[in-house]
């Protein structure tokens, strides 16, 4: 008779134990400094919530982010994290990603971050279709600067840098993302309703490929009436719902009763909702499970080893160094 049992040294079993379970304390790091009533606060702890329902290690997890008030989440994360440069998110992740496609990896940039300086990088990281989760925090302001216009801006709101009013219609992130070729997840949720911003983001991590995730959320300082028709009228909000998409409980039904049966892989029906300014669009408007990651096209199938990695740097080395007496390495 064959036995089956598999003997693991004490340290293993140890190991394997705390890899198993993390409560959600295991993720927090330091007092978040944004302030009461920001839509920060939400979008952080949903994003906790969901490291802890997936178990994820913090050792593997990465948050990436570029410059402004949504960028500072890495800072309130007990996991990797990677605060970058303005407008500069997407790059450094797609290269974490594609170094070390074993870790999951978060992206939190903001509607100035993403869609002014960063745009180029966020049209491209559309079209590479890398497995990343994308949350745009969109306050439609710049908030850390102090309330200058950003691309998300509505017409006619009076910024430090529009005093007589914006004169451009504002930019719909969800509109461009949709019109990139190989786009294969676009969301839009906002904060104030915590039930649907967590399923959101639970449905772009479990999504292959690169996931969008629109957030509206309020900025109480700059902007504290702007979201207040929205909040105030249910009937401004618009919930789709999917067997393929999102499932609404029956409480939110009673509050939300504007509901529409959305079919993500309808791409037409899903530009002409992204369009919808009011009322707001909140569930998932397209996804495509069938479009190539990048990362799958071009990685060789080798980890990146400390090994691999150290060679490489010291063959790329090696072509620079002068060798005593003409000499060349072993």
């Amino acid at each position: 008779m064959t036995n089956m049992t598999q003997t693991i040294s004490p340290s293993e079993c140890l190991l394997r134990l705390y890899d198993e379970h993390h409560e959600i304390e295991d993720y927090q790091k330091g007092v978040p400094r944004w302030c009461t009533g920001c839509g920060d606060n939400a979008i952080l702890t949903s994003i906790q919530r969901l490291c802890r329902d997936e178990g994820l290690l913090p050792e593997k997890t990465v948050m990436v982010s570029g410059i402004g008030c949504s960028s500072r989440l890495p800072h309130y994360m007990n996991t990797y994290g990677f605060h970058g440069i303005h407008g500069r998110a997407l790059p450094v992740a797609e290269g974490v990603k594609l170094a070390r496609p074993d870790l999951d990896v978060f992206v939190t940039t903001g509607d100035g971050d993403c869609c002014s300086i960063g745009a180029a990088h966020w049209i491209h990281a559309i079209r590479y279709n890398m497995d990343l989760t994308v949350m745009l925090h969109d306050n439609h302001i710049y908030g850390l600067t102090k309330m200058q216009a950003s691309p998300t801006t509505p017409i006619g709101l009076k910024t430090n840098t529009t005093p007589r009013g914006a004169y451009l219609d504002a930019l719909n992130p969800l509109t461009v993302t949709l019109g990139v070729s190989n786009v294969s997840f676009v969301a839009q949720v906002v904060d104030w309703i915590p039930e649907l911003l967590y399923q959101v983001i639970s449905a772009a991590y479990h999504h292959k490929g690169l996931s969008f995730i629109r957030i509206i959320q309020r900025c109480p300082e700059w902007l504290p009436k702007l979201m207040d028709p929205w909040l105030q009228d249910p009937n401004r909000v618009l919930l789709m719902h999917h067997e393929n998409g999102l499932a609404i409980s029956s409480a939110l039904a009673r509050t939300y009763t504007k509901m529409e049966e959305h079919d993500p892989s309808d791409m037409n029906r899903a530009r002409e909702i992204a369009s919808s300014e009011d009322p707001i669009p909140v569930g998932i408007l397209y996804r495509n499970e069938d479009v190539p990651c990048y990362e799958d096209v071009r990685h060789d199938s080798r980890l990146r080893t400390t090994n691999l990695v150290k060679n490489g740097l010291e063959a790329e080395f090696d072509q620079f160094t002068i060798w005593p007496d003409g000499g060349a390495p072993a």
